[in-house]
């Protein structure tokens, strides 16, 4: 159970982070719409909570297939959100 543990430490870090670098981006830059910037801390939390309900699922059939496609997806919605925070 201990990769569990860490991949949820590992969801947390990727989408806290994510978070935190908007609200930094905020901060630098106070004379831009937030409306965007908003937006991208919403799909993060979004983000976040799908992962979270997809490691806490019961009943699966092949749970290392199911961790490994679970690690490429948070890989895959972490490179966007930094993609659209670059973009700002």
């Amino acid at each position: 159970m201990a990769s569990i543990k860490n991949l949820k430490k590992d969801v947390n870090f990727v989408f806290g982070d994510i978070i935190e670098a908007v609200y930094v981006w905020q901060l630098t830059n106070p004379e831009k719409d937030a409306t965007s910037s908003e937006t991208i801390i919403d799909e993060a939390i979004v983000a976040f909570d799908e992962s979270m309900e997809q490691i806490n699922a019961k009943g699966i059939d092949n749970k290392k297939v199911h961790f490994s496609n679970l690690k490429k997806s948070i890989e895959a919605k972490g490179r966007a959100l930094i993609d659209k925070i670059n973009k700002l």
